[in-house]
């Protein structure tokens, strides 16, 4: 059974708040940021369960990149670092949301700060409309009431679920034999800051998609360039397909045809920008998952761990830019298996194409370059990684890395205070199967150093406690 959205979707997006400025010269940015996705988990990057054709269309046209990292394996700081170009614990998330018992408890904060050089914000003030449809979860959810809602960090508009602030769409869990849905709210509901509209947990990315479309509608119509997040809650558990789709309600099968209504939901932007030639010659598409996928559900092909992890599978994230307007006929279609980045990059890259400057101190670097297909170079500084601080056990993982980094070839990981060493050559070996850290002392020192110097020089969290306790009752 599928629910009817309130009117006030509609009435958001066509709210005539959105100042005009023919600004058509700067191209459209649309973001997708998918929830708990695997590395291996689009048709494009070797899925042969499922199929996702909207989105492998856009690799088609576009660049797959295959060594982009998220800056975290984890929800909140991982969206903080692809809204910010910061690493996100300078701003005090190292950890999903929940609510303020337990965000204290790991020592991280209960939202991001208005503060944060928020790529939305850099851009509305240089004259975009700014939407933001699809999950938060950098503030407002469980029993976090007082946290700024989601227009405060720069968006014009914005509809989301249960993990922020503002107008929502919360879903209903339909399942086979219940005649009755589940709430699925976690509290969300009695918050406030916005109305509440409940739908149908397997068609909540379509309505966010149907914002979406009318919202590049308005600001195309106004000839004003726009900045959209579409972010979905897909492909995160709990899983619930369209009733018709539940076959053998087995785990994987559930997540693949989550996976397929999602492509095809997402499909209705995608088709909208394709085939307006004006909007497709200036509009950039860039998708990719927040973190690796749920043990159980997605898949990260060939590599090794799951969401919550520093080895690859928790932290490189498939990645597809899309722009045939901006792109090289020779470059698109292409796959770039060299380039080394991650969301941080994102940030002054993107702002680079628009020709918007900033002076805020990005951690990430401009690699506007290889974004569109002129180059196939890596950022310059090594990456860096901190694990969760909740998170030195995780489902059948345990001793999880404290710390991790990505320079070149090299995979780092190590203790807080760089004691037990492990090395990886990801050229030759991208599963981290051969610790080849004895066999290379001086390689070893050099990026324990520089990974340690980095944990220290920002805010702590209670990793360490947290840690302790784990080995101790082996939780």
């Amino acid at each position: 059974m599928r629910t009817h959205i309130c009117s006030f979707v509609v009435a958001l997006v066509f709210a005539a708040t959105l100042p005009f400025l023919s600004q058509a010269a700067k191209p459209n940015i649309i973001h997708v940021f998918i929830d708990d996705m695997g590395w291996g988990d689009f048709s494009s990057f070797g899925n042969t369960e499922a199929s996702t054709p909207h989105i492998d269309r856009l690799a088609s046209e576009g660049i797959a990149f295959e060594q982009f990292y998220v800056n975290s394996p984890i929800c909140s700081p991982s969206r903080v670092a692809i809204s910010t170009g910061q690493y996100p614990q300078r701003w005090g998330i190292t950890s999903f949301l929940a609510n303020r018992n337990a965000n204290a408890r790991r020592g991280i904060r209960d939202w991001l700060d208005l503060d944060a050089p928020m790529l939305a914000r850099i851009l509305k003030e240089a004259g975009y409309a700014t939407g933001h449809f699809g999950k938060w979860h950098m503030g407002g959810q469980r029993d976090i009431h007082e946290a700024p809602v989601i227009t405060e960090y720069g968006f014009d508009e914005s509809i989301t679920n249960f993990e922020g602030l503002g107008a929502r769409v919360l879903p209903l869990k339909y399942s086979p034999g219940k005649t009755e849905p589940v709430q699925h709210n976690l509290g969300s509901d009695t918050l406030g800051h916005g109305p509440v509209v409940w739908h149908d947990r397997a068609y909540v990315t379509e309505k966010f998609t149907e914002a979406a479309v009318a919202f590049a509608k308005v600001a195309a119509a106004r000839e004003q360039p726009f900045y959209l997040n579409l972010w979905p809650d897909d492909v995160h558990t709990p899983m619930h397909p369209p009733l018709d789709q539940w076959g053998d309600g087995s785990d994987r099968h559930l997540y693949l045809k989550v996976l397929e209504t999602m492509d095809a939901q997402l499909g209705v932007l995608f088709n909208l920008i394709h085939d307006d030639e004006k909007l497709r010659d200036n509009t950039i598409i860039v998708v990719c998952s927040d973190n690796g996928p749920e043990v159980g559900f997605g898949s990260a092909g060939p590599l090794r761990g799951h969401k919550a992890t520093l080895f690859e599978g928790g932290i490189r994230s498939s990645l597809i830019v899309w722009a045939p307007g901006k792109m090289k006929a020779d470059a698109q279609g292409t796959r770039n298996t060299e380039s080394v980045f991650s969301a941080i990059d994102l940030v002054p890259s993107l702002l680079s194409i628009t020709g918007v400057e900033s002076d805020a101190d990005f951690d990430g670097e401009n690699l506007e370059s290889v974004l569109l297909g002129n180059s196939q170079t890596s950022r310059s500084e090594p990456l860096f990684f901190r694990r969760p601080p909740d998170r030195e056990n995780f489902r059948h993982y345990r001793g999880l890395p404290d710390l991790a980094a990505r320079q070149g070839k090299w995979k780092l990981f190590c203790d807080y205070d760089g004691g037990n060493p492990e090395l990886y050559n990801l050229e030759q070996d991208p599963s981290e199967s051969k610790d080849l850290a004895a066999k290379n002392p001086n390689v070893v020192k050099r990026m324990t150093r520089a990974l340690v110097k980095w944990h220290t020089s920002l805010p702590a969290d209670n990793g360490p406690e947290l840690g302790r306790i784990a080995r101790e009752t082996g939780n």
